[in-house]
Order: C-alpha cells, then structure tokens, then sequence
C-alpha cells in the first residue's frame, strides 16, 4: 500500500491527543516514530506483527504494542498485522506450525483432533507442545523477516523509481540543450 494511502489512514497527532482513553497510557503513546510511515518504522512494525501473530499466546495485540513501543516502531502496523492469525486461519496455521516442529525435532505427526475444552488443553497439547512451538517461532522468525526485508525492498524501489522520474522531468522541462 502506498505511503499516501497509508498516511490518509492514520489518526493525525492531534486527533491522537483529543482520544481520551489514551491519556491513561501517557505521553509516549504519542512518540513520532509510534505513528509515522517510515523505512525503518514501517518494516519494523511488519517483523513485530507478523512475529507477534504465529505465537500462541494470549494478548497478542498488547504483546505487540508493548514491542512496538520498545523497538520504536509502526504501532499500528504491529497490532493490525496480528490479526493474520484469526479464528478463521488460525486451525491451519498452528497446524502448520506443529507440523515444521514435528519435522524439525523429528517426532511422528499425530493425527490432530481439536477440542474447545480444559481436558484437550491439559492432555492432548500437553503431548505436542514442543513441536509446536518451536514451529511457532519459526514460522514467526521468517515470516516476520519476509515482511522486514519486503518492505524495505518495496520501499528503496518506490524510492528509485520516484528519483528516476523526477529526473526524467527535469530533463523534460530543461529542453534539449
């Protein structure tokens, strides 16, 4: 998505001030680098985010923002990427995480009957939790490193092609010479 689309998007930081909620928090939740759309910020933001949705673990969104905050990044690039893993996705991706885990730590795969309850919880992921997170913060390490490197990639190209194109326009209204 574009820089301008994404700018249109975000709350100014003085719409940021008039939120009352957010007085509780203080006066870092308004730090420049929390809500603007840099290199640095943006990618960052997509590695927290993107890492932050393949952990299995409650409190993903305010995990996210407290590394956000941490690593002076995107903030709403962090929370708003956690939501990759929703009830919809998530059965397939932990089961894919489960799988690279048994794969790695070479344990046989065991077929996967899930339960909402307490007693599946205690007995059956008690049985499978190594495999499991360690596909977890695999699947996070690279897929939040894919997001890094995209967006800085993305990013220097936009970069080149605007400076390409202003140069052809120089030229353009110098004239031949």
């Amino acid at each position: 998505m574009p820089k301008k689309t994404l700018k249109s998007m975000m709350p100014t930081p003085e719409r940021l001030r008039e939120i009352k909620s957010l007085h509780i928090l203080g006066d870092w939740i308004y730090a420049n680098n929390l809500w603007h759309i840099n290199r640095y910020s943006s990618a960052m933001g997509f590695f927290v985010g993107l890492f932050m949705a393949f952990m299995p673990i409650p409190g993903q969104m305010v995990l996210a923002a407290a590394m956000a905050v941490l690593l002076r990044c995107n903030l709403p690039l962090s929370v708003g990427l956690v939501w990759i893993t929703n009830p919809v996705t998530m059965p397939a991706i932990y089961y894919l995480a489960y799988r690279l885990g048994a794969l790695i730590l070479r344990h046989p795969v065991q077929a996967m009957e899930f339960e909402l309850s307490f007693h599946w919880l205690t007995h059956r992921l008690s049985e499978i939790w190594e495999p499991f997170l360690l596909g977890c913060l695999l699947l996070g390490l690279f897929f939040g490193s894919l997001g890094y490197f995209m967006i800085n990639i993305l990013w220097r190209i936009r970069v080149a092609t605007k400076w390409r194109q202003r140069k052809r326009d120089r030229a353009r209204r110098a004239g031949p010479q």
